[in-house]
C-alpha cells in the first residue's frame, strides 16, 4: 500500500467513516445537482412518459424543408440526386457506384 503509513497519523476508526461520509455527501450532492438542473430525470423517476409537453423533438411547422428530391441513373451505375430546396434553388449531389449501398437497382422519388 502507498499510504500504508497514513493510519499511523489517522486512527481506522475516524478514518474509514470519514472517508466513507465524503464519498456519501458528494454522491448525494450530484444527485441534487442532476434533479435539479435537468427535467427529464424527475420526470422518469416520477413515471411519466418519455417526451411529455416540455419534449426536445423537433417539430415541422418552424422548419424550413426541402419541397422535392429526385433520383435518376447515371450512365456509370452512380446516381445523381437533384434536391429542390424551399427558397426554389436546385442543389445536385452526384453518387458514385463505390459509395451505393442498395443491392437492386430500383429507385424512388420523393415529393
Amino acid at each position: 500500500m502507498n499510504n500504508a503509513k497514513m493510519w499511523l497519523v489517522v486512527s481506522p476508526t475516524v478514518g474509514v467513516p470519514l472517508f466513507l461520509g465524503a464519498v456519501a455527501v458528494g454522491s448525494f450532492a450530484v444527485h441534487v445537482a442532476v434533479l435539479s438542473n435537468t427535467t427529464w430525470v424527475s420526470d422518469f423517476l416520477s413515471g411519466k412518459p418519455i417526451g411529455g409537453e416540455e419534449s426536445a423533438a423537433l417539430t415541422t411547422d418552424s422548419v424550413d424543408t426541402a419541397k422535392a428530391s429526385f433520383v435518376t441513373p447515371n450512365a456509370d451505375g452512380g446516381l445523381e440526386v437533384t434536391v429542390i430546396m424551399p427558397d426554389g434553388t436546385a442543389a445536385k449531389a452526384i453518387l458514385q457506384p463505390s459509395d451505393l449501398a442498395a443491392t437492386d437497382a430500383s429507385y424512388t422519388t420523393t415529393q
